[in-house]
């Protein structure tokens, strides 16, 4: 695991998240009713304090009441407003001392404000979901809302029977009382606060494929009508996952799972070993397979290895972007030079004031931020050659699996790959605004059998808790 955890505020959101102490695990209990859209959670945090002692620290939590607040058993004074809960313990936490911290919370959810509008939790139609990213973890439960600061997470929910709740990690049980149920799930692998997915809806589950022995479980959560189109717009998503498995290394967690929600969605959204799709991205004729790409590549890419801060965004879609092209190129479609070239042309018209490494808040999710970043992994690809590439990607994600990463620590990762230094070329497209020329490859990359589309590919029928 990478060790460079930041110890400084998010310089793009300095009121999120407190460096001074790191969250190991989170137990959370919530019960949750659609019709009137209403919350109550608790929470346990398991923590460390940093390198220094801790008369006071914060957490983020949106606008809900508090009910209570214990750190080691004992009640501290807080204040609450603006979003941030501030505790003063009853007595002052030692540098590197383990503590935990209880909450009980409730209200009505709904999105936190930010430049690209509301989020986090959403209330849907019939039911809710949770798309977090960059800072909407707040809306639903109590963090210290900095993607550096990974832990484990225990997610308890009880709902109205008829409803599936889905979140991240394995389902560990499953229970119905009266007219309730109540689903547990465990996620093990560290996370990031915006990467704790959760849906709560009306589904049918199924499972897509056979992950056979040692294969990765994958299931789908989708609205009955929808089923049909699915089925067709998620066919190659196991192969997907092979191609992947060879190209950047073992899927890093547990299992893997997709919700389609029955509404439009603007975007798909990642979540760690989830993702979020709308029913606008399911036509039938695999009219969002690179969104399918995209959002499996960052199981990788952003969820696995995680950015210190979000500096560092390319990372994580660049590399995601550069799977979309990996995937066209490995299942018969335009081969990623081709895709490099219409990437690039498309830059070519457009403003050149984005420095991919530090975009800035405004640009962070700038479409030239993803097309950019494709490039530039292209062009390393371009620089290295086909076998020390590949060496690269994969080496990178194995060796940060669950860590937490920067522009830097990539830089210095790729040098060790390179034939002569590749400063020039990463600066320039990494720390310059000026758009490079078109990277190229000396020669075609190798061929590979077409992957079918196995159109009308059924998904096996596994009920709710599958896998």
């Amino acid at each position: 695991m990478s060790g460079q955890r930041t110890t400084v505020s998010d310089p793009y959101f300095p009121a999120n998240g407190d460096p001074r102490y790191r969250v190991h695990r989170y137990e959370i209990a919530l019960d949750y009713r659609p019709g009137p859209n209403r919350l109550a959670g608790t929470a346990r945090l398991s923590a460390i304090v940093g390198r220094a002692p801790l008369t006071e620290f914060a957490l983020n939590l949106a606008e809900f009441k508090v009910g209570r607040v214990q750190v080691n058993g004992r009640a501290p004074h807080y204040t609450h407003r603006g979003g941030k809960l501030r505790i003063r313990p009853a007595k002052p936490l030692t540098a590197g001392a383990a503590f935990t911290v209880e909450i009980h919370w409730s209200g009505n959810p709904k999105p936190v404000r930010s430049p690209w509008g509301g989020l986090g939790w959403e209330e849907l139609t019939d039911g809710a979901l949770v798309a977090s990213q960059p800072v909407g973890a707040p809306s639903w439960y109590p963090c210290n809302d900095r993607p550096a600061d990974k832990a484990s997470y225990h997610i308890s929910v009880n709902t109205p029977s008829p409803y599936t709740v889905v979140a991240g990690g394995r389902l560990l049980t499953r229970t119905t009382k009266a007219s309730t149920t109540t689903w547990v799930y465990e996620q093990t692998a560290p996370t990031s606060s915006y990467l704790v997915g959760l849906s709560i809806g009306m589904y049918q589950t199924v499972l897509l494929g056979d992950p056979g022995l040692g294969g990765v479980p994958q299931t789908a959560h989708v609205p009955a009508h929808l089923l049909s189109r699915f089925s067709r717009d998620f066919a190659r998503q196991p192969a997907m996952m092979r191609v992947f498995e060879e190209l950047f290394g073992p899927y890093p967690l547990g299992e893997y799972a997709v919700v389609v929600a029955d509404e439009e969605l603007d975007v798909p959204v990642e979540a760690q070993g989830l993702s979020l799709f709308g029913a606008n991205h399911v036509d039938g004729v695999r009219g969002s397979e690179r969104l399918i790409a995209h959002e499996l590549a960052h199981q990788w890419f952003g969820n696995s290895v995680t950015i210190g801060d979000w500096r560092h965004i390319w990372l994580n879609e660049g590399f995601a972007k550069y799977a979309e092209w990996l995937w066209s190129e490995r299942s018969g479609g335009r081969t990623a030079q081709e895709l490099a070239a219409a990437a690039h042309r498309l830059l070519a018209s457009q403003p050149q004031d984005l420095v991919l490494a530090d975009p800035g808040r405004k640009l962070m999710f700038d479409d030239r931020l993803y097309q950019r970043g494709g490039l530039a992994v292209h062009a390393i690809r371009c620089a290295l050659g086909e076998g020390p590439f590949f060496r690269m990607l994969r080496d990178w994600a194995t060796a940060h699996r669950h860590g937490v990463v920067t522009t830097a620590g990539f830089t210095a990762h790729v040098a060790r790959y390179a034939p002569e230094s590749v400063d020039g070329l990463l600066a320039s497209w990494l720390h310059e605004p000026a758009l490079p020329s078109l990277p190229t490859l000396p020669t075609p990359p190798a061929t590979h059998p077409p992957i079918p589309s196995r159109p009308g590919y059924p998904p096996t029928n596994g009920g709710p808790g599958v896998g």
